[in-house]
């Protein structure tokens, strides 16, 4: 089953500011900017202007550091995310829909919350709190359960 794209135009350009600020080549430049910044200090005397450039520069740094984090933390969650993903495909009795759910749109995700909701309150009737059920086997083992023999519905 093929997925459409539905996420909004604020959340693409999120995702593709954050791949770019998390980039090698933007990381790059902007070091080399610092750089060329603090070289320049002896030819301005370190004048009251230069020291203001300092401050600036200081802003720089940190903004420098944010970008580095998510760039990390990128990286770090596509491999997560990965190894998520081989783990759900992998067990023959979890949802393959599972699969890249990150993609999907905040109202998409909300549905699939309110499908685990569900599974919790199913779950919470159960006798075994030992079993594990995919939302479909849960419901279909409840309303079996519901229609035995001698049960009242």
């Amino acid at each position: 089953m093929k997925r459409k794209n539905k996420q909004s135009f604020f959340e693409q350009l999120a995702t593709k500011v954050t791949k770019a600020t998390g980039s090698t080549p933007v990381i790059l430049t902007a070091f080399f900017i610092v750089l060329a910044w603090g070289i320049s200090g002896p030819i301005f005397d370190y004048s009251e202007t230069w020291q203001l450039v300092i401050n600036t520069g200081t802003t720089i740094i940190t903004f420098l550091m944010v970008f580095l984090i998510q760039k990390t933390q990128n990286k770090d969650s596509l491999a997560i995310q990965i190894k998520l993903n081989e783990l759900v495909a992998a067990h023959e009795l979890t949802s393959n829909h599972m699969i890249d759910v990150e993609d999907l749109s905040e109202e998409e995700l909300e549905i699939i919350e309110k499908y685990y909701a569900k599974l919790a309150e199913l779950a919470k009737q159960e006798k075994n709190i030992k079993q594990a059920y995919s939302i479909a086997g849960a419901q279909l083992r409840h309303d079996i359960k519901m229609k035995k023999p001698g049960k009242s519905t």
